[in-house]
């Protein structure tokens, strides 16, 4: 998949807010996890717009999105809880888009997607 084209006002809030100060992998998970936390709004309404193998959605399904996982479930992935089917349980935040979220919300998601896009990973 192409990289997007770098967009500076991001790239400078995710390395000096995300990941400011971290020395590895591990450290930019917790980064990332707690910006995460404090960003999005739930509950919130989101679309999967990708198939994992990990995960039973569907393209274009809709799910609430309900909160964060533990943090030791997002060590190498980020993953939102999610209420579907009647149940909850955890999807890769890459795997979603927001539907008619606030502004906060949609900058958290567009920022992991946009770094994940760049290539990076935990």
């Amino acid at each position: 998949m192409p990289r997007k084209a770098k967009e500076e006002d991001r790239e400078n809030r995710i390395t000096m807010e995300i990941i400011v100060d971290a020395y590895g992998p591990e450290e930019q998970a917790l980064g990332w996890y707690y910006y995460l936390e404090e960003h999005l709004q739930v509950p919130f309404q989101a679309r999967c717009i990708a198939k994992r193998s990990i995960s039973p959605l569907e393209v274009g399904e809709q799910v609430e999105v309900i909160g964060m996982p533990p943090e030791a479930e997002c060590e190498h992935e980020m993953f939102v809880q999610i209420r579907w089917e009647r149940r909850t349980f955890s999807v890769p935040l890459s795997q979603l888009e927001g539907i008619g979220v606030d502004e906060d919300t949609q900058t958290a998601i567009e920022d992991w997607h946009y770094w994940v896009d760049q290539g990076h990973s935990l």
